[in-house]
């Protein structure tokens, strides 16, 4: 049995009785009272001065109301879609459905809620609904003490950025708020059953319970409150203003890492703090396509300028911790534009990311995926563009080409052609006395550390 369950299918039943009861004697006692003081100001006040006590005594009956039947949040805007279900809520997993039963008579509403942080990914909706009154209500199978976050391990998911930026990061923020005792109903897991092992240290530092694979669950699970769906509202970051229960940052969340995979460095190297000691650079090796093609040139570059480097192949299917543990111990991270990159969130703060931008005009997308979240994590973030001559495109298309002569006719094209020219077919040959500027403005940011 999970953490907080009660397996007693009439207990729903007799709660929803007494609130109706409840709520019976409150509105009962306050509409009595409304009758007194209308009475009084008819004998001794302007009618106005009746209007206005009587208005706020029946919006004192409607709050009561209001609390008693719970409530609906939803938030469509934006990248995503969520809703904040308050009350007695009952969840249907073969159904994927959520359920607000109120203890009064309520309009009935639905909505239709994509449980993944960006609403276009196509995975199948959660029909959030509430109930007019109790008598359709399914009966509690299982009852949770704790509350509920809903969402679907789908979209994207398995690419490692947007394992973060889609799923993780949002997650933490609608989590943490509630000091593990939340319990995650997940959806779409037999599409990608490796996702909770690669994780699985992730999602049990934020709840304390066994999650509910929502799709094989032919439970009625009743919960005080149930979250539905992923925030997104900013790439790969937080806004720490808009986070439910209280401010997060980007800070909080590489510190909750640093705690879940027990990594040891919490701070940059500095060599004004360890005289001798020469920061570590990662240089991230790609294997496919998107290559560095003169790694050992560009590893000798920044040993020449005072780094210590390793070339490290980070793959998507090693294990979290080991690979987060390896991250953690280097200064600074170096490599192309690619998921890759995403490992700078085991970087200790006061690190150095450094992305090596395709040629292409790819500024602004590098920029949005890695540039601000890298500052909000604490470090420092740096970019080196790559121009035409140090493109393969020079190469393998020719400078008359229109994706080496003219970018801005290859993003008209839309994304599918930017995709397959400047990400999919594009290996980089860096000019080291070009970059040595970007390496030296790395190692002088850990010098004043």
């Amino acid at each position: 049995m999970r953490g907080g369950e009660v397996m007693k299918p009439g207990k729903s039943q007799k709660g929803s009785a007494q609130r109706h009861l409840n709520a019976g004697f409150v509105a009962g006692g306050l509409l009595m009272l409304l009758g007194y003081l209308v009475a009084q100001h008819f004998a001794v006040s302007a009618p106005h001065v009746v209007i206005t006590e009587a208005l706020e005594v029946m919006n004192n009956i409607k709050a009561q109301g209001e609390i008693g039947n719970g409530k609906v949040e939803c938030k469509m805007e934006g990248r995503s879609d969520t809703c904040e279900v308050d009350g007695d809520v009952r969840t249907n997993g073969t159904a994927l459905s959520v359920t607000l039963v109120p203890a009064a008579w309520s309009e009935r509403r639905e909505w239709m809620i994509r449980p993944y942080s960006r609403r276009f990914a196509s995975l199948r909706k959660v029909a959030v609904t509430r109930l007019q009154d109790s008598a359709a209500a399914p009966p509690c199978t299982v009852t949770h003490g704790t509350p509920a976050v809903l969402f679907a391990v789908g979209g994207y998911a398995g690419n490692y950025w947007h394992d973060y930026a889609d799923i993780l990061v949002p997650l933490f923020v609608a989590s943490r708020r509630f000091g593990g005792e939340v319990t995650f109903l997940i959806s779409n897991i037999r599409f990608k059953p490796q996702w909770l092992v690669k994780y699985g240290a992730f999602l049990r530092g934020l709840s304390r319970y066994e999650h509910v694979d929502l799709d094989a669950d032919e439970q009625v699970r009743c919960f005080p409150h149930v979250t539905v769906g992923l925030r997104l509202d900013k790439e790969f970051s937080i806004v720490p203003e808009l986070v439910p229960g209280g401010p997060l940052s980007m800070a909080d969340f590489t510190r909750f890492l640093r705690e879940t995979y027990a990594l040891p460095r919490g701070a940059a190297a500095s060599p004004a703090r360890e005289p001798g000691r020469r920061p570590r650079l990662m240089l991230i090796h790609r294997g496919h396509y998107r290559r560095i093609l003169n790694e050992p040139e560009v590893a000798r570059a920044a040993e020449a300028a005072g780094f210590e480097v390793a070339v490290a192949e980070l793959r998507g299917d090693a294990g979290e911790a080991e690979q987060a543990r390896a991250v953690n111990s280097f200064d600074a991270v170096l490599g192309l534009h690619g998921a890759g990159l995403t490992n700078a969130v085991f970087l200790p703060p006061g690190g150095v990311l450094i992305q090596v931008v395709p040629y292409g005009k790819m500024e602004h997308i590098a920029r949005a995926e890695f540039a601000e979240p890298a500052a909000d994590m604490g470090l420092r973030y740096l970019d080196y563009s790559v121009s035409a001559e140090e493109s393969s495109l020079m190469e393998t298309l020719g400078p008359e080409h229109p994706a080496v002569r003219d970018p801005d006719s290859v993003h008209r094209g839309g994304w599918g052609q930017v995709f397959e020219l400047y990400l999919a077919k594009q290996n980089v040959r860096i000019n080291v006395t070009r970059f040595a500027p970007t390496l030296q403005e790395a190692l002088d940011h850990l010098r004043r550390q």
